[in-house]
């Protein structure tokens, strides 16, 4: 297989997951306050949504690619 299919797949596959998921969410521990040995901390928890576009481009993108490298055979 030519590097060109793989980056193709890849990307195809990557367009495909960010049409399923649509974002992920990650977590962080931060500190409310600090008094010597008395600490108070809470859990945030953030999303990052995937905008559709990206997950377009890459689709599309992937699909070029792999295109490319079977048509060059």
């Amino acid at each position: 297989m030519k590097p060109v299919t793989i980056i193709g797949a890849i990307l195809i596959i990557v367009g495909i997951v960010g049409f399923a998921v649509g974002g992920f969410t990650f977590s962080h521990e931060k500190k409310d306050v600090d008094l010597g040995p008395l600490q108070v901390s809470h859990e945030q928890k953030n999303t990052v949504p995937i905008p559709p576009i990206l997950s377009t481009i890459a689709l599309i993108g992937g699909i070029a690619l792999v295109a490319a490298g079977v048509k060059s055979r």
